[in-house]
């Protein structure tokens, strides 16, 4: 049998190497980018909320501000007092509410047919312009006017947000402000205090409602100045009673109470 010849067989193994290498290369996956677009692999998109590379997040959103309850002024009306207050959401109105109206008798009736679709208008056109109450003219008159005057603080207070939010110097001393008490009832009428309050400091006190008609109206007129000086004087409620007024002096000193607690001191 013949032998093979040894450079015969050198020619054939370096044949079949070189086949194999050619394999092994045909078969090694792309590892360039383009190759894997090319291929069909889309690349993966940050989802809604989660943090880029830069660390920012996408899809985030900051709270709304503007928001409380804003009250309005006591407004008198030939049947009674009308008062009031507003729920405010980024800036709008979400509820209102009277947290005074006329009561007694007759009022009663008118108050509860008036009073729920004055709230849904105010609502609704989010502003004083609204229609007033078939069959109840005064307590719609008043409604509108405490309504505007709560829109009024309102703004004001955007306002001085929006001012304190654009990068404006604060003062050493707070701005001053206006706080209405809670409606203190006495024997003789209600009474309600109204304070301006700047630096932490009473600058200003007043009764929006005191007792009237019949002698009530002599004991108001000499009572009330008396009172509004001495809660400046003192910045606090422990202000001593009005010789002859004791009622209407100890329903000023509840409502300036409640005054002071909404203003924070």
């Amino acid at each position: 049998m013949r032998k093979s010849h040894p450079i015969r067989r050198v020619v054939l193994a370096t044949a079949a190497t070189v086949s194999g290498v050619v394999l092994l290369l045909s078969l090694k996956p792309a590892s360039d980018p383009a190759a894997a677009s090319a291929a069909g692999a889309a690349p993966q998109q940050p989802v809604a909320g989660q943090q880029s590379p830069q660390g920012g997040q996408q899809g985030g959103a900051q709270a709304p501000a503007g928001s409380g309850t804003v009250t309005g002024d006591a407004t008198q009306t030939q049947y009674g007092t009308v008062q009031v207050r507003l729920t405010v959401a980024s800036g709008k109105i979400t509820k209102a509410e009277a947290v005074q109206a006329p009561k007694g008798g007759l009022s009663d009736q008118k108050t509860a047919m008036a009073v729920p679709k004055l709230n849904q208008e105010a609502v609704a056109a989010q502003s004083a312009q609204i229609d007033a109450v078939s069959g109840a003219t005064y307590t719609s008159d008043g409604y509108k006017k405490s309504l505007q005057s709560a829109l009024d603080r309102m703004k004001t207070s955007a306002g001085s947000s929006t001012g304190a939010s654009a990068g404006s110097a604060p003062s050493g001393a707070a701005q001053a402000r206006t706080v209405t008490g809670k409606v203190a009832q006495t024997q003789y009428g209600p009474v309600q205090v109204r304070i301006t309050v700047s630096g932490g400091k009473i600058t200003k006190a007043e009764a929006v409602q005191a007792p009237k008609g019949g002698l009530s109206d002599q004991k108001t007129a000499m009572a009330v100045p008396r009172l509004n000086q001495e809660a400046v004087t003192a910045g606090t409620a422990h202000i001593d009673a009005v010789s002859g007024a004791t009622y209407t002096s100890t329903g000023y000193q509840q409502s300036l109470q409640s005054a002071l607690d909404q203003a924070g001191g």
